[in-house]
């Protein structure tokens, strides 16, 4: 999810947009359908599966079967980074770059293949060298990896980053059999998985997985006695099946109203519901090199004439979490300070940033606002978005609407070609700093040119401060979280300063279970565990 050296931010968003979009309808799908006798936990989901390569895999689903498919050398208890493939945190040099890390002993993968140092040293490195989408996560970082016997791993990076750590714990990190992988040479392999983890990949077909306890797992063992993943093709079949009971568990993109649906009759129907801050937010990326934008002022009464709550309640129906900043409100990091500077969409504050513009009646703000036509709740949020503020700014300002497919939106980001447009990001890891880099970091440009080269010119917005750039470094390299908290701030207001990004929404994740299945718990990352699920009787 991050601009890195031969993948795009564009690239990560589009796939992380797929999570959004149908599937392929599940009736009576090969061997991943319902048989005689199964006790699976039911997951039903309408987001479209494209690999379980974790060299390759960037979409949400696949990220959620990595969770659980495999192990990495660090996992969350809480808000907690523990071991799980490692047995301690890392030892870290004094400069910061080397980190050695002692490894489980006794373990297995699913082909038989013995763990070790040398095999995830293999699997980093196989993430990071093969050119899948999420490799830069690595390859943008990390200068060499190697074994040091065969239970330590060193990991040397090109500079320091306190948040590594939390990055090893990312779901494609995970350990992968060097028999079966290194056997593909240069290929990918998207539709198997050999891993370390609990269960093991027993089918695999474009409507759904079907995963089985492995037997020689080092940890605590499953539950239940395996996970039946089912991929609807629409929102309306993923809700009737679960609100039938042939689903046990609901994730993906149901709307609005079957979500609100869903919680009205949950206690009544006895159904659970888990929800979650989210790691999802969405954006305005403005081009700061197209007029009116290129002018602070005009900015300024944009990012004044947003109403976050009425968005909220329009297009989500109050399940979307208005944003002030753009690291979400699950860290304690956050700042409002959108709403601190600018409001949010009174008419005393839009006056307020008035008055320094020579906007009117006679010379109106024009909004030309770009949106994604495959993705429903732009839509409906650009359309919303654009009555509000011809109600609040009334004559002063024009508000045209145009979009485009996904696809060719992310394509023609780093051209310059729209000058506003709406845009989703997913974190990559539990870090602040992966909500700030990845928006305001530039690898080259000027103040004068603004970014030719980097993060910021991968969103089509071409932001340039050299300030910026310093305090990214300075609170990659900072230790001590109170300092670093303060650095990770002053990027917050740097931002609202400049509005180059203009947060909108955060999205909540929301689950639905039935109300006997035991053990569902959303994690930091906003993933959960199949192992611990269960299912009590009907009457319990």
């Amino acid at each position: 999810m991050m601009y890195r050296a031969g993948v795009s931010v564009a690239r990560r968003l589009l796939w992380g947009c797929l999570v959004l979009l149908l599937g392929l309808l599940l009736v009576g799908c090969g061997g991943n359908g319902p048989r005689q006798g199964d006790h699976s936990i039911v997951i039903g989901t309408t987001a479209r599966l494209r690999t379980l390569d974790p060299a390759d895999a960037y979409e949400n689903l696949a990220g959620l079967l990595l969770f659980n498919l495999g192990d990495r050398l660090y996992t969350y208890e809480g808000q907690d980074l523990i071991p799980q493939l490692a047995t301690a945190l890392p030892d870290v040099s004094e400069d910061g770059l080397t980190y050695r890390i002692p490894l489980r002993r006794g373990v297995r993968f699913h082909d038989g293949t013995p763990f070790n140092a040398a095999a995830m040293a293999f699997s980093l490195e196989r993430f990071m060298n093969s050119g899948g989408q999420p490799a830069s996560l690595l390859a943008g970082r990390v200068k060499e990896i190697k074994a040091i016997g065969e239970d330590v791993l060193e990991v040397r990076l090109k500079e320091p980053f306190v948040a590594f750590p939390h990055l090893l714990a990312f779901s494609g990190l995970c350990a992968v059999s060097p028999t079966a992988y290194g056997a593909a040479g240069d290929r990918f392999l998207p539709t198997q998985f050999v891993g370390t983890g609990p269960y093991r990949l027993a089918a695999y077909s474009t409507d759904g997985v079907r995963l089985e306890p492995f037997a020689d797992y080092w940890g605590t063992k499953p539950q239940n006695a395996g996970i039946r993943l089912q991929i609807f093709s629409s929102s309306a079949n993923l809700y009737n099946a679960f609100r039938t009971g042939a689903v046990d568990v609901a994730i993906g993109a149901l709307d609005p109203n079957q979500i609100h649906a869903l919680k009205t009759q949950a206690s009544r129907q006895h159904w659970q519901v888990i929800t979650g801050a989210g790691n999802a937010i969405t954006v305005l990326s403005i081009n700061l090199r197209q007029p009116p934008w290129d002018q602070l002022a005009a900015r300024q009464v944009l990012a004044a004439s947003v109403n976050r709550q009425r968005l909220a309640e329009r297009v989500f129906l109050g399940e979307a979490e208005p944003l002030y900043s753009l690291v979400p409100s699950l860290f304690p990091e956050s700042e409002p300070v959108f709403r601190d500077r600018y409001g949010d969409g009174a008419s005393s504050q839009i006056d307020h940033w008035l008055q320094s513009t020579t906007i009117s009646p006679q010379q109106p703000l024009v909004v030309n606002l770009w949106y994604r036509a495959n993705v429903p709740s732009n839509v409906l949020a650009a359309t919303v978005l654009k009555a509000s503020l011809e109600r609040d700014l009334g004559d002063r300002v024009q508000v045209q609407l145009d979009s485009a497919d996904s696809a060719t939106i992310y394509r023609n980001l780093e051209s310059g070609a729209y000058p506003l447009v709406l845009l989703d990001w997913y974190g990559d890891f539990y870090d602040p700093d992966n909500y700030l880099e990845p928006f305001l970091g530039c690898d080259r440009g000027s103040v004068e040119t603004g970014c030719d080269s980097g993060a910021s010119a991968a969103w089509g917005s071409f932001f340039y401060s050299p300030e910026a750039n310093d305090l990214i470094v300075a609170s990659r390299r900072e230790a001590n979280s109170q300092r670093r908290g303060q650095l990770l701030r002053q990027l917050q207001e740097l931002n609202a300063a400049a509005v180059a990004f203009i947060p909108l929404w955060q999205s909540e994740t929301t689950l639905f279970a039935q109300g006997n299945l035991r053990g569902l718990a959303l994690d930091v990352n906003q993933l959960f565990a199949f192992a611990p699920l269960q299912k009590a009787p009907k009457d319990q």
